[in-house]
Formats: structure tokens, sequence, C-alpha cells
């Protein structure tokens, strides 16, 4: 990656992939054997939507709903919502299924996820979707 990137590269050097055990990057069993018909592609920037081919699929596919859980709350996945939203997808956070190496910036981005995008985004814990999608 140009410019900044080599920053970051450097500072961060141990989880690039010339230092990271690769098998740390695939997939739990429990999600792998959704791949197919689930499609994975590795990105390469903070938003899931940087390089254009995340939202390409989607609209090809005519998924309009986006379920997002993931790392970082407060950089990839504040990265990844704000570029969904910008989009137009319908975002639904599992609030259960984010995390930070942050503790301050998680609780900080969970009250503004809350308060103020609340007409634009939906959170939901991993219980209340599995619920919603399979009523008993």
């Amino acid at each position: 990656m140009p410019g900044r990137w080599q920053t970051f590269y450097r500072f961060w050097n141990d989880v690039t992939r010339e230092r990271l055990d690769l098998t740390l990057l695939e997939l739990v069993p429990a999600l792998q054997r959704f791949v197919p018909p689930a499609t994975v592609f590795d990105k390469m920037q903070y938003s899931a939507f940087a390089d254009g081919r995340l939202a390409l699929l989607l609209r090809a596919r005519n998924i309009e709903t986006l379920l997002v859980t993931g790392a970082e709350t407060d950089v990839c996945v504040l990265a990844t919502v704000m570029a969904a939203v910008d989009l137009g997808f319908r975002v639904v956070l599992v609030t259960d299924a984010i995390c930070s190496s942050s503790d301050e910036g998680h609780d900080a981005l969970m009250r503004m996820y809350e308060q103020r995008l609340s007409i634009q985004l939906e959170l939901a814990t991993a219980d209340d979707l599995i619920a919603a999608l399979h009523p008993e």
C-alpha cells in the first residue's frame, strides 16, 4: 500500500503477511462450511468497500441489507459502516460480534452508533438476529 500505509505497516509489522502465521487468517470451521456459496476476499484498507469489489458483488446479488461484525469497532468497523451507509445499504451492526483493541474507543463508538447514527443504522445482538431469522 502507498503513502502513510507504509508507516502503519512498519509500526504493525508483526501482523503483516510476511510475519503472521497465515493459518490465523483462515475462517473458523463453523464459518468455513458456508464457503461457497459465501465469497471471501481480503481487504487492504480500513473499509471493506474501499476498492469497490464488495459493493459490486452485493449489487450483483441484489443484496440490500448487511449484518456487520468485525474487529476494531472504532477503525475498520466504523469505516465499513459509514461507507455502507453512504452507498445506501441497510446496515445492522451486530453489537456483540464486534471488538476493538481499545476499550475506550469501542465504548465511544458504540455510544455514537446508538445515539448519532440510529436513523441510518440498526443495532442488534446475535441472539436477536438468530431469533428473528428462526422464530420458534
